[in-house]
């Protein structure tokens, strides 16, 4: 179970760690350009742009400087900050592309500009190449060993770009020097608990209860370690603290939900599915689950109203196909569950509820020749899975293997699913 950061926690940290020169800072004065004034274009240009710039008049400052470019096509500095001018409007593309071509013209020119690397990395942070941004960075902080800014820079990069692993020793390192740091720490948890580290994220969890001990956040990122460790009890009972910490917290209530769910409590996790709904109504996944949860209860008509309100919004997890198909098909509406069932193993082929569940209709219907191709298709699935179970058993006896891949049937962070053994399997929730 893996839950996203806080929505604009990165963009957070960047704003907090860089000085006002860093995050807009200008490229340097424009004297140093190759091209010279021309008749038609009068060095008062290059001043306008500038006063216009410095006004925050960005358009218009935009304008000018493009139309300094048409008449100096190598002024180096005036891509610099057309650049600039572009990423201030969040128009990250754009801006990457002016800064490549300040760099080209600069490099050919012999004329370094100042600040420009860096802010070509911002523009590649924010319009989401995080790679990209990383490589910027990394280049950056050999120039500059030991800069705070660009330490957390390209610890940022990595948890961006999912390379947790690579982040922690950055991230680690930016911690240590900022001891009262809360984002930082929150984001270096995280990096240890997707990458299995445990020990180490309750290390850093108690770092976390010094700066602030009423951290919902800390408190579930807590409860997912113990959940990792198998400590049932403690996870939920980490999730029911952040609960009550911060009842507004997003993901607090689904991740509680999600832990009762998978212990087949389903009566406690209903009403922490219907409150983390209350925090954010459009919340597909708690809507998912919700029905799901209705589904195993057996309570149809209940599922049936959340599911097809669930369906209004777009998603690619068949859970939700899945579980329509089985309430269709337990109230008697043979063509719905075919469609539902029948998506269900266009987006997850070897599901073999649906196979099965498919057989059965096909089976009642007299359709023989097509049960008879999804009966064989879910007795080949289950075959393949007892195979690969003796086969884990064998290895697991052999030596350990804590991330064997495809260890016992796992939801998509490698818990273990208690459901699956279950005809209803579900899929589970969407990892960062």
């Amino acid at each position: 179970m893996k839950f996203v950061l806080t929505a604009g926690l990165a963009w957070l940290l960047l704003s907090a760690s860089l000085s006002p020169a860093q995050q807009g800072g200008g490229p340097g004065q424009t004297g140093a350009a190759t091209d010279k004034p021309n008749a038609t274009q009068p060095a008062g240009a290059i001043q306008r742009a500038l006063t216009l710039e410095q006004q925050a008049n960005y358009p218009e400052a935009q304008a000018a400087w493009e139309n300094v470019i048409k008449a100096q096509p190598r002024n180096a500095q005036a891509y610099a900050h057309l650049g600039l001018l572009q990423a201030r409007q969040e128009h990250y593309t754009a801006a990457i592309a002016s800064y490549r071509k300040a760099q080209t013209l600069a490099q050919l020119q012999g004329k370094p500009i100042p600040q420009l690397n860096l802010n070509l990395g911002l523009a590649l942070f924010k319009s989401g190449d995080f790679r990209g941004a990383g490589k910027v960075f990394e280049v950056e902080l050999k120039n500059h060993p030991g800069d705070q800014r660009l330490i957390i820079l390209l610890g940022m990069s990595h948890y961006g770009a999912h390379e947790y692993g690579a982040a922690i020793p950055y991230l680690k390192q930016a911690a240590t020097a900022d001891q009262k740091n809360l984002p930082l720490r929150l984001t270096l948890a995280h990096c240890y608990l997707w990458t299995k580290q445990l020990d180490a994220t309750m290390g850093v969890y108690k770092e976390i209860l010094i700066i602030d001990p009423d951290s919902a956040e800390a408190d579930m990122i807590a409860g997912e370690a113990l959940d990792e460790k198998g400590d049932n009890a403690g996870a939920v009972q980490q999730f029911r603290d952040a609960a009550k910490a911060n009842p507004k917290e997003p993901n607090v209530h689904f991740g509680l939900a999600y832990l009762l769910w998978a212990q087949k409590r389903y009566d406690e996790a209903i009403p922490e599915f219907y409150a983390e709904l209350q925090n954010d109504p459009r919340d597909n996944q708690a809507m998912l689950y919700l029905g799901d949860t209705y589904v195993r209860q057996g309570q149809f008509d209940k599922a049936k109203e959340v599911l097809e309100h669930a369906a209004k919004f777009q998603t690619s997890n068949p859970l939700i196909h899945l579980d329509m198909g089985i309430v269709y098909m337990e109230t008697a509406d043979q063509a719905g569950a075919i469609r539902e069932l029948t998506k269900t193993v266009e987006l997850e082929p070897d599901n073999v509820n649906a196979h099965f569940r498919l057989a059965r209709i096909y089976q009642s219907m007299g359709k023989r020749d097509e049960a008879k191709v999804e009966f064989a298709k879910a007795s080949s699935l289950n075959k393949k899975t007892d195979e690969g179970l003796y086969k884990r058993i064998a290895e697991a006896n052999a030596r350990p293997d804590l991330d064997a891949k495809g260890a016992d049937a796992k939801d998509g962070d490698g818990k273990p699913d208690p459901q699956s053994a279950q005809p209803d399997a579900a899929a589970k929730p969407n990892q960062p």
